[in-house]
């Protein structure tokens, strides 16, 4: 499997996804104008990777802010995270949120919650 790098652009978030290392990162503003486009590309590279991962797969979100319309999206992640890690897939998932992002932290916190999946938060400073 190829890697996935979408360079990151005014409304859409950096996204890289490594399937040598495990690894996935999503980092910076999530507006797109068509959420389900955008991310069902990344989608589909996920349901790729999903068959043949590492054996911990590494989840990198940093977000500056996500519109309704991506977080159905990126709640669709967490589904397909949460399936693969019942079916004994390890992973961790590293949430950043700047020092006074309430809303983008109690967001993370939610996912952690609903889907308690190994979680670490990491508080950045802007």
């Amino acid at each position: 499997m190829e890697p996935l790098r979408i360079e990151k652009e005014h409304k859409t978030p950096f996204i890289e996804l490594d399937p040598a290392k495990g690894m996935l990162t999503m980092e910076g503003r999530s507006i797109p104008e068509d959420p389900e486009n955008f991310y069902n590309v990344v989608y589909s590279s996920m349901l790729e990777y999903y068959k043949s991962p590492q054996k911990l797969t590494t989840f990198h979100f940093e977000f500056e802010y996500i519109n309704s319309g991506s977080s159905k999206f990126i709640l669709r992640f967490f589904h397909l995270i949460k399936n693969q890690y019942d079916k004994g897939h390890n992973c961790l998932v590293n949430w950043y949120y700047e020092e006074d992002d309430e809303n983008i932290l109690d967001l993370g916190k939610h996912y952690e919650k609903t889907f308690k999946l190994p979680f670490k938060f990491v508080e950045v400073y802007g």
